[in-house]
């Protein structure tokens, strides 16, 4: 997931988070590319919520999504072999009434002999696909795996895990301290017991004792003296395992955003939706350039395929869309929304291609329903949300409004976003705009600023294109549709009706 930092899944989320699952519908989202498994979903909103900044970090996830897209098999099986090695180590489960050293020797004795076969497979995937790919990031892990875990480890970690069940007994030696007490513990490799050597060792002085079965006292007393030679060989071995449950746990988050990716491609692919690696760009000002840039979400949950729109706003910090009502305004919005938090957590685009600066941040200031309990109006509401929101506003994000201030009326609405986007917009803040107020839309546009684009939604015979075209806004956006609507029939010059709408 990056060069040098790993991957919490559990880090907390950005600013706005909430409002982005929301009004973007990024839950749909989620849902595809977890397929079902929960640790896919966290690890998705903890992706997507926490965009990169940088086009260097962006085009790093690029290459290893490229490789996964390529290798999707090899993707998968890496993913659910880390995944399986921990839910197996999950389940073991063992009681012992020895010492606490006895007992992690024992637990980290049986932990290691389980890992070792999960380690065995990691290096043959490894070895199987580790040419093909290209990627510096699985370039490296193959490379590290295939040199790190080579036989001579193998086998090493092998020979501990058969030592550590001490099948030969148990050869310790400690010297006297204080009061005669043991100190300097040391474990040493027990020799092995062969014929020859048990003939040598024929009349030699030897000194030992027997524990009688039921002297509970004593066998406790030998079973402490065991640990205390085993405590210094358990807690190496328990490190060991600590630090191979690691690198299964970080292998599975790193995988999980890929192998989502890989589901969310599938279940877009399969309606027949394009997709696109989009392309990060840096300097010479405000960038952003899309053709048939469609809302992923809107054609996951409905049954045909989503209307794409091209658009072209380089040089632009305003975009204003006005148009007729249900014409795929909050749709474009939306849809920009996604493609920039897709852009920027490495993942493909929804649309044949994309260009864009990369942005600080996503936000989105989108109308909600009314709310009974609201102690005060819903104008001061969206003024409250709108506040907040531009709190963490930076130069270089993005925010995006639909249908702002139209709890009141158009004049007042009209000025209150004069006053919050042109100065948003001059600071470098990219500001998409859905509105219905004339007002503002043609007020902006009068100033003939070389910042703002305005883009249309086209009504055609009381048809919708769904597809936006960059024009001028119109006063008359959908009277004609209302007046159908009541009427049962479009106006006529003989009604008094001027050109493109009701007068």
């Amino acid at each position: 997931m990056g060069p040098d930092d790993d991957f919490e899944a559990d880090r907390p989320l950005g600013p706005g988070s909430g409002a982005l699952v929301e009004d973007l519908g990024l839950e749909q989202m989620f849902t595809a590319m977890a397929g079902g498994d929960k640790f896919l979903l966290d690890v998705a909103k903890a992706a997507v919520l926490t965009p990169l900044a940088r086009a260097d970090e962006i085009m790093y996830r690029q290459q290893v999504l490229a490789d996964c897209l390529a290798r999707p098999d090899f993707a998968r099986a890496l993913y659910a072999l880390a995944q399986e090695a921990l839910a197996s180590h999950k389940k073991m489960t063992f009681r012992s009434s020895s010492p606490p050293p006895e007992s992690v020797r024992y637990y980290a004795v049986q932990s290691l002999e389980l890992f070792l076969s999960y380690l065995a497979r990691v290096r043959q995937l490894a070895e199987e696909h580790g040419p093909g790919l290209v990627s510096p990031a699985f370039a490296r892990l193959c490379a590290s795996i295939s040199h790190e875990l080579d036989d001579d480890l193998l086998k090493a970690l092998e020979g501990c895990v058969n030592e550590l069940e001490l099948p030969r007994g148990l050869l310790m030696s400690a010297g006297l301290g204080r009061a005669n007490r043991g100190t300097g513990y040391v474990l040493h490799r027990a020799p092995a017991a062969g014929l020859r050597e048990r003939l040598s060792r024929r009349g030699e002085a030897r000194y030992s004792f027997d524990v009688p079965e039921r002297d509970s006292q004593a066998l406790r007393a030998l079973a402490d003296l065991q640990a205390r030679g085993t405590n210094v060989a358990a807690n190496a071995l328990a490190q060991v395992v600590d630090h191979v449950h690691d690198f299964f746990a970080s292998l599975r988050t790193e995988l999980a955003f890929y192998v989502g990716c890989l589901n969310l491609r599938a279940a877009l692919s399969a309606k027949g939706e394009p997709v696109c690696t989009p392309a990060p760009l840096v300097g010479d000002g405000p960038r952003m350039a899309a053709e048939g840039l469609y809302d992923p979400c809107l054609s996951l949950r409905t049954e045909g395929r989503a209307v794409g729109n091209d658009v072209s706003a380089d040089g632009k910090t305003l975009v204003v869309v006005t148009g007729a009502n249900r014409g795929g305004k909050s749709t474009f919005l939306r849809s920009v929304g996604l493609a920039y938090l897709m852009m920027q957590c490495g993942m493909f685009v929804a649309a044949t291609s994309f260009a864009a600066g990369p942005c600080g941040r996503v936000f989105t200031h989108f109308k909600r329903d009314e709310d009974p309990s609201m102690k005060g109006g819903k104008l001061d509401e969206e003024l409250a949300r709108m506040s907040a929101t531009l709190s963490d506003v930076e130069p270089g994000c993005v925010l995006l409004c639909n249908e702002p201030f139209a709890s009141t009326n158009e004049r007042e609405g009209s000025d209150i976003g004069r006053q919050v986007f042109v100065p948003l917009a001059r600071a470098g803040v990219k500001v998409l705009v859905v509105t219905h107020l004339f007002d503002l839309a043609e007020s902006l546009n009068a100033n003939n600023l070389d910042n703002v684009l305005f883009l249309r939604a086209p009504r055609q015979s009381g048809t919708r294109p769904f597809r936006l075209v960059e024009g001028p806004p119109e006063p008359t956006a959908y009277g004609e549709d209302v007046y159908a609507r009541v009427f049962g029939a479009p106006p006529t010059a003989a009604s008094g009706s001027g050109p493109g709408g009701v007068s």
